[in-house]
């Protein structure tokens, strides 16, 4: 199994629209950071998590030709406001693509791109639309996505519930303040955690910090953390050196294989 981080950064990105900031201006490659985005390839198949604003980009920079599936994790711009890119991959051929989201998402998204999901609204003769097929993820059990099986993993965010999911030995999470019990018992056991890290110090009242982070992954006992929506508060190197053995921040275009 291998994943691919498409983006790395939060809402605002690095670098920050007219922040002149060490992370905003640093010539490490690893401190550009698009909004949050990856892809998850197992085999044959190929799950895209999240469509953020720079989707177009992200997968143009990976070269990605074909997906089979999406999972939202939840309904916040940086996380769907790239949904519509998701044209190209079911027009050449024309196909349907299989969509979950949260069912809080889900019915967001349903009016917030109406012209995609509702059916009576059919795009003008010699134009198109992203032809996407609406699924609610369950609270428990397992999602197959044609041999992917995912199991879903509800976070806490704020207002809002994003789901992660767990893939064999990963364990994936973005947008995260604090995760339920029943959630830390899908991830026991995982060997690569991805887990949210906003800054250092100053706990955000819907993220985790680092230190938070931190803390967390070492309860869930992964052999290695990878940290990702980083904000331009942090430079790669710097973070990369101050964390303990075993959690690394990533970064976008970083790719992993994880053996189960």
């Amino acid at each position: 199994m291998r994943l691919r981080f498409l983006g790395t950064g939060t809402s605002f990105g690095v670098p920050v629209i007219g922040c002149g900031c060490a992370t905003c201006t640093s010539a490490d490659p690893r401190d550009r950071r698009l909004r949050h985005g990856a892809l998850l390839e197992d085999g044959e198949r190929r799950l895209l998590v999240d469509a953020p604003p720079e989707l177009r980009l992200q997968l143009l920079d990976a070269r990605v030709d074909r997906i089979d599936a999406v999972w939202i994790t939840h309904c916040h711009a940086d996380h769907v406001h790239g949904i519509d890119d998701l044209r190209a991959f079911t027009v050449r051929p024309p196909r349907q693509l299989d969509v979950w989201a949260p069912a809080e998402c889900a019915r967001v998204l349903r009016v917030r791109f109406d012209y995609i999901f509702d059916d009576s609204i059919q795009p003008e003769a010699g134009t198109s639309k992203p032809e996407l097929r609406l699924h609610e993820l369950p609270a428990e059990g397992i999602v197959d996505l044609g041999g992917l099986r995912l199991v879903p993993v509800p976070v806490r965010h704020g207002r809002s519930t994003p789901v992660g999911f767990r893939c064999g030995a990963l364990g994936y999470i973005t947008d995260a303040k604090t995760i339920p019990a029943a959630s830390l018992e899908r991830l026991a056991g995982v060997r690569v955690l991805v887990l949210n890290a906003l800054w250092h110090g100053n706990p955000h009242p819907t993220h985790l910090n680092v230190e938070e982070a931190v803390e967390l992954a070492r309860s869930i006992g992964a052999e290695r953390t990878l940290l990702t929506h980083l904000t331009h508060r942090l430079r790669h190197a710097a973070l990369a050196a101050a964390l303990p053995a075993g959690i690394e921040p990533a970064y976008d275009g970083l790719v992993i294989d994880i053996q189960d």
